[in-house]
């Protein structure tokens, strides 16, 4: 089945780019095409487009009021933003996520020539189109073999082989029954297309201190990740920054990978360092979810909690596994609430979660995990803290308001 797209941009160059890169996939046809917001919001009421990408800097209604507007008119379909790598066009497209965007792409900068732009814009618009419609993106037209998406960067993406095994959907993944009491030192999470805002849920949902660090790898690339964590950092009492490289980890603490950095973790005495590395992508991606969930293990042991959140391919499934068969546990996001459930179908299908859950019980269900593993003797935050007896997550810790960012004044008591 064709996949119709609307093209929204006020360059008639980059809407002419857009249409070349999508119309190199025989399953895709650009059915229209705006200059503008107020324009697109008439032609996607007329033509009932399946996706829409869109400018996020444009005369008359600019891209995020555009994405206000359509969902507002009850418009469901995945709008992928056309967005510049700095930081105005970070904070512009985060806001668009925010609004209800499904994803975005970069658009290219310092290219030599139009072939290479095509290729690029191609790379990150067609598996994100895809993954998006997974009903519409099951057979290719040309061949009639069957598509999958695969794993993301935070710049380009690649495409599994027509004769590919699809991630098998939620309804063949069990939960794994060997879930038990461990301490647990940190959590690690990995997120991917959607992730922005299953983040801002999860992370707006802890609103007690935790006693151990956070870390987290979201496929974005520079200047994103940074923008990204000082949003988050507005909705919790944790401190949510990006990740510098030999930055010692604090409980209450909740790091986010930069773009294009691995996130990697040495052990100090009884202190944790982050480490950042450009190692090659793994799973097409670097920051990688799995070289993450790796090195956590290394660093910590089994003594994890892993979170496997929305996102394209299967970054995070192997970490997670090697986490869980040594010990440790896993919580992955359900289908239904998953923007793509790549990542976390293919951690669930490969039987790696003890919970698949909707999006607003994980931070919850966190809670209750930490608490359990409070309770285990020698059970200890970063820095050897705790023990037996120590007091848990919800009664160590102090609860506070948030007003701007930085306006946090509540510090971590005895967990120092």
């Amino acid at each position: 089945m064709t996949i119709r797209v609307v093209v929204v941009d006020d360059s008639v160059v980059i809407r002419r780019l857009v249409m070349q890169a999508l119309e190199s996939d025989p399953g895709i046809e650009v059915v229209g095409t705006a200059a503008n917001g107020k324009i697109a919001l008439t032609k996607i009421a007329q033509l009932a487009p399946d996706a829409v990408t869109m400018d996020v800097e444009m005369p008359e209604l600019n891209g995020v009021d555009t994405v206000r507007e359509l969902r507002k008119m009850g418009q469901k379909m995945p709008i992928i933003m056309f967005s510049t790598l700095t930081e105005r066009g970070a904070t512009a497209t985060l806001d668009a996520l925010s609004a209800g965007a499904s994803d975005y792409v970069a658009k290219p900068s310092n290219v030599g020539s139009l072939s290479e732009s095509l290729a690029i814009v191609a790379d990150q618009l067609i598996p994100k189109i895809r993954a998006l419609l997974p009903n519409l993106s099951r057979r290719n037209p040309a061949t009639g073999s069957a598509l999958s998406s695969a794993g993301a960067s935070g710049s380009r993406l690649a495409v599994t082989p027509a004769n590919a095994t699809a991630v098998p959907r939620q309804g063949s993944a069990k939960t794994r029954d060997d879930m038990r009491k461990h301490p647990i030192r940190a959590i690690v999470v990995g997120s991917s297309t959607g992730g922005p805002e299953a983040l801002s849920r999860v992370i707006s949902s802890l609103q007690d201190l935790l006693p151990v660090p956070v870390l987290v790898t979201q496929h974005m690339p520079p200047v994103f990740t940074k923008q990204l964590a000082a949003r988050l950092d507005r909705l919790s009492p944790n401190t949510v920054v990006e990740a510098t490289d030999r930055m010692t980890m604090r409980p209450g603490h909740i790091y986010i990978a930069p773009g294009d950095y691995h996130m990697e973790f040495k052990r100090v005495g009884v202190s944790h360092t982050i480490i950042l590395t450009q190692g090659p992508p793994v799973n097409f991606c670097r920051p990688s979810v799995d070289v993450m969930f790796r090195s956590a293990l290394e660093s910590f042991g089994s003594e994890l909690l892993t979170v496997v959140l929305t996102g394209m391919g299967s970054d995070g499934k192997a970490g997670t596994g090697a986490i869980v068969e040594a010990g440790g546990t896993a919580i992955v996001q359900d289908e239904e609430t998953s923007v793509v459930w790549g990542m976390p179908g293919a951690t669930a299908t490969a039987g790696f979660a003890h919970r698949i859950l909707p999006l607003d019980e994980i931070g919850p269900s966190i809670w209750t995990i930490l608490s359990a593993s409070r309770a285990v003797p020698g059970a200890a935050g970063v820095g050897g803290t705790g023990g037996a007896g120590s007091s848990g997550p919800l009664s160590g810790t102090t609860r506070t308001g948030i007003g701007t960012a930085g306006d946090k004044t509540t510090k971590i008591r005895g967990l120092r």
